[in-house]
């Protein structure tokens, strides 16, 4: 837990400073599930496990990402050693690799005082860097996230999974589909310094709408790995001067190996993605 008033602070600036110093734009996602870790691990206590996992992915990834991304419903399902698990999680990530942007990924969206309480339990009780959010509710329920200097908001916009054309792709008139005025209303809320864009993986040349209407704001890309996203693609059509991209992988890492040799698997996968991501950045002159 860290307090208020020592907050950890990474602005746009510093993000592009990592990315550039790390050769790498890779967050991994610690979608930690007790029945996908190695069996090994399996027989300890349920928070135990978890952390004890999470602890030897941090530790071989570290090098070779800038982000660390905690889904929370893989903690919130085990009740309070799940959340213990991810608070100590947390906590030694800001303590071991403090250069690290931590994300939680909880898609919260409700009305204004709610969201206040769920700002608070990230912002000032776990001090992370950011959350995603869902804007159905509009503008006061994803305000209280953007009260916080330094913090930032990744509303989700256009996403990965299958079920995103049933409303994302709506025409909602003036030539608009439903993601698209998503991103420029969004952008009335708060700035490219304090919000970026969920933008699933999978969604290929539409890159190219997203940065027709947000051309500044970073983007946070699920999808590459295991969910078939193409790397090369995102950056085609995704990436800026500033590299603009956060693209996130978590199974194809953190599951690639079930020995107990995981976390060294896990770290040379990282390393791979972030061998490519290098070649990516130099191919746009970064």
């Amino acid at each position: 837990m860290t307090s208020a008033n020592t907050q950890t602070i990474m602005t746009k600036e510093q993000l592009f400073a990592q990315i550039q110093r790390k050769r790498s734009f890779l967050c991994v996602g610690l979608d930690t599930d007790i029945k996908k870790i190695p069996a090994h691990l399996q027989s300890l206590p349920t928070q135990e496990a978890i952390w004890q996992f999470n602890k030897a992915i941090i530790d071989a990834t570290a090098p070779y990402c800038i982000a660390y991304k905690p889904n929370l419903a893989f903690y919130e399902c085990f009740g309070v050693e799940g959340w213990m698990a991810f608070e100590q999680t947390v906590r030694y990530i800001r303590e071991q690799y403090p250069e690290q942007f931590i994300i939680a990924d909880a898609k919260r969206g409700d009305i204004g005082n709610t969201s206040q309480l769920y700002a608070r339990s990230f912002f000032e009780h776990l001090d992370i860097d950011a959350v995603t959010v869902a804007p159905y509710m509009g503008e006061d329920s994803v305000k209280p996230f953007l009260g916080y200097d330094g913090k930032w908001v990744i509303c989700l916009a256009l996403t990965s999974n299958k079920g995103s054309h049933d409303f994302q792709l709506l025409n909602v008139g003036d030539g608009d589909r439903l993601f698209e005025r998503v991103l420029r209303t969004a952008q009335t809320w708060g700035t490219s310094e304090q919000m970026m864009f969920v933008v699933g993986a999978t969604q290929g040349q539409l890159f190219e709408d997203i940065r027709r209407v947000a051309p500044d704001s970073f983007l946070l890309v699920p999808g590459i790995g295991a969910q078939g996203g193409s790397l090369q693609e995102v950056v085609k059509y995704g990436m800026t001067s500033e590299c603009g991209l956060i693209v996130n992988s978590s199974r194809a890492i953190i599951y690639a190996d079930g020995t107990e040799d995981f976390a060294r698997v896990a770290g040379q996968k990282a390393a791979e993605v972030a061998a490519e991501m290098d070649a990516c950045l130099k191919s746009k002159g970064l």
